[in-house]
């Protein structure tokens, strides 16, 4: 009978062509591991021309680093939100084109295999199998050495930019901003639109936002300004010490709520009251009442503006606000 159909001459040959009889039967023998040359063809790049490719993958880089600097110098300069998308559009856009550009036609083309027999190498075999892994990557990268740094200046200026707002967004500190208005001694009481406010202008009961002229529309600086109904009021005294504070029944006091800062713009005439619309803090003006807190969250009194009546009529402050206005707890007492 043949040999090749004999059965007693089975698994009598395997990998190297030893016999069955010098290992154990089943035993699969290692592959042997070839070291591949950096020469071989699966190093070579899809580039015909690389040097070419190169040089398209700097400008596009370039292209990168310019649109991320760009896009930190508007937004430094708190430009539009135009060149802010215009300006980083462009800076992604070189550094993506660039990298795949770089990964498509720079990057050895393989193919890369091995053979693998068992799931626990040899240390000879991870060894080998591991120069030959890096050994890729290196050389791709040592020889783009000067696309790897625009690479990473590109990176590194957009890492910077990225942090811009830490230190644009977020704006000087308050320190003493709190404590202190537009307002100052003999400052015109004017509207909106700087007109002066006349003695005659407010109705019984009427109300008015008002700003001192150097601060129009000043967000610490809103006053709602009073003229009380009662006509028997005069001069009104609403706490000790503020005697002409309130002269002819006209008040003026802080718009800005002492619990959240909103604007207290509502006035309820039959009711002498100040209302917060935004969490219904209600505040109680007239004789012996200076903006009292008696509904709502607001924790304490809305500070009060004294007035006085120039020889024109013209509405004046006497001074600043004796408090800090709005809430907060670093607000709370004179500076």
């Amino acid at each position: 009978m043949p040999d090749h159909l004999n059965p007693a001459t089975e698994g009598s040959s395997g990998a190297g062509g030893e016999a069955s009889e010098d290992r154990p039967k089943g035993t699969v023998m290692p592959a042997e591991m070839i070291e591949v040359s950096i020469d071989a063809p699966q190093f070579q790049v899809a580039a015909a021309n690389p040097e070419r490719v190169e040089h398209g993958i700097a400008v596009m880089f370039m292209i990168g680093l310019l649109g991320f600097m760009g896009f930190g110098a508007s937004y430094w300069q708190n430009y539009s939100n135009f060149w802010l998308g215009i300006t980083l559009g462009v800076g992604f856009f070189g550094l993506g084109v660039g990298m795949v550009a770089w990964g498509k036609y720079l990057m050895p083309r393989g193919p890369f295999s091995e053979a693998r027999h068992s799931a626990a190498p040899t240390p000879e075999e991870q060894q080998a199998f591991l120069t030959d892994f890096t050994s890729r990557g290196k050389v791709a990268i040592e020889r783009r050495g000067f696309l790897l740094k625009l690479l990473g200046a590109a990176g590194g200026v957009f890492t910077i930019v990225a942090a811009f707002p830490l230190l644009r967004s977020l704006g000087p500190l308050p320190q003493k901003l709190f404590y202190r208005t537009g307002w100052k001694k003999h400052s015109y009481l004017v509207t909106f639109e700087g007109r002066r406010v006349h003695e005659d202008d407010l109705v019984k009961g009427g109300v008015l936002t008002v700003f001192p002229p150097d601060d129009i529309g000043g967000a610490l600086s809103q006053t709602i300004l009073i003229r009380l109904e009662d006509a028997s009021y005069g001069d009104v005294v609403t706490a000790p010490g503020r005697k002409t504070w309130g002269p002819k029944g006209y008040l003026a006091f802080s718009k800005v709520c002492t619990h959240a800062g909103c604007p207290v713009a509502l006035w309820q005439k039959a009711l002498d009251e100040l209302l917060c619309p935004c969490h219904q803090s209600i505040f109680k003006v007239g004789p012996g009442h200076p903006a009292d807190a008696v509904f709502g969250p607001a924790p304490r009194p809305l500070p009060q503006l004294p007035l006085y009546i120039d020889k024109q009529g013209y509405l004046r402050a006497q001074a600043p606000y004796n408090e800090p206005v709005g809430p907060g707890f670093w607000e709370r007492g004179a500076d």
